[in-house]
């Protein structure tokens, strides 16, 4: 199974949360899913789905209903798979040695309303095991880097879907985990809150740290990271960067806009070629849709020498993660 991700430089920030005694980082992967279906009654969950991650950033995105959720709660130990396998650094994903390695962010929270912020990841992180002088250290330090420190003394009932949001990935944080899985975990929250929770999680991806991000919020996806696995129909339809991805559907016409002062010999040219399937010529641009991208591109080199073209500018207009997912979904 290939490597999708890059190991991410293993520094740390100082302050950082470590556990005591250290977790062993565990040896590649940190996350592996093979041939795994889930069904609930006659309905099937998600089917025959393998999934393979190291150190770094993974993007998970599909349509409702499309099993993202079930993926992510059968990592998280949550489900039991009906087939296949699901571990967490070499144990199964049911276990309490595989949940040391692992931190949770579901999308949907039930907390105990009347607690503070503050005493309700001190109390997680007593149940993790750790003494009560432990558990109020670690509490105080995820809380800080969630942006919560100074508002952790309110009641949970009075906070906003952002702020519970990021108490929600304080929890997940406390034990230092190796992976990190996370539901939505951009919903609800202001810009500024947005940015911030982009930051950490870059920041965790260059500690080493292996995150496996659900979200709808495509645009804040995709600073985050190219890397990622759509699923559809309960599948995952397709994993790795999304150039890698784009290129997988040859059949898909990519659009291309080509700016050239001989934008006239350029479409004239163009037409000729099997791989165009249409084309909007300006004054000085072209806007092609050409299938196999790949061979398409080679022999647009070749044209531009030939006719010594001048090339102001290209752009692929539609290598986004919405426009991919949007690509796929139609081709299944």
């Amino acid at each position: 199974m290939p490597d999708l991700l890059e190991s991410a430089d293993a520094s740390r920030r100082s302050g950082a949360l470590t556990a005591s005694p250290p977790i062993p980082r565990p040896a590649s992967p940190i996350l592996l899913c093979e041939h795994v279906s889930k069904w609930y009654g006659p309905v099937i969950g998600i089917n025959q789905v393998s999934l393979e991650l190291r150190p770094g950033i993974t993007g998970l995105v599909g349509h409702n209903g499309s099993g993202k959720t079930t993926l992510l709660r059968l990592a998280a130990g949550q489900l039991r798979p009906d087939l296949g396998r699901v571990q967490i650094a070499g144990q199964d994903a049911w276990s309490p040695e595989a949940k040391r390695h692992l931190g949770y962010c579901p999308e949907l929270d039930r907390f105990y309303e009347e607690m503070s912020g503050r005493r309700f990841v001190e109390s997680m992180a007593q149940l993790c095991g750790y003494a009560r002088r432990e558990a109020l250290r670690r509490a105080a330090v995820a809380l800080e880097r969630v942006g919560m420190i100074d508002r952790a003394h309110r009641p949970l009932a009075g906070y906003s879907k952002g702020m519970r949001q990021r108490i929600k990935l304080a929890q997940a944080l406390l034990h230092d985990p190796a992976l990190l899985l996370l539901d939505e975990p951009l919903s609800g929250i202001d810009p500024i809150g947005r940015r911030e929770s982009v930051e950490l999680f870059l920041e965790l991806a260059r500690q080493g740290k292996c995150l496996l991000i659900s979200s709808h919020e495509l645009e804040e996806l995709e600073k985050l990271t190219d890397h990622v696995a759509i699923m559809a129909a309960g599948r995952v339809a397709a994993v790795g960067t999304l150039g890698q991805i784009r290129e997988l559907l040859d059949d898909q016409p990519l659009s291309i806009c080509i700016r050239c002062e001989q934008a006239l010999t350029l479409a004239t040219r163009l037409l000729e070629w099997d791989e165009v399937v249409g084309l909007d010529r300006y004054d000085h641009a072209v806007v092609v849709r050409a299938r196999n991208p790949r061979r398409f591109f080679q022999r647009l080199g070749q044209l531009v020498i030939e006719e010594d073209l001048d090339i102001r500018h290209l752009e692929t207009l539609d290598e986004s993660t919405q426009d991919v997912l949007g690509y796929l979904l139609t081709k299944r």
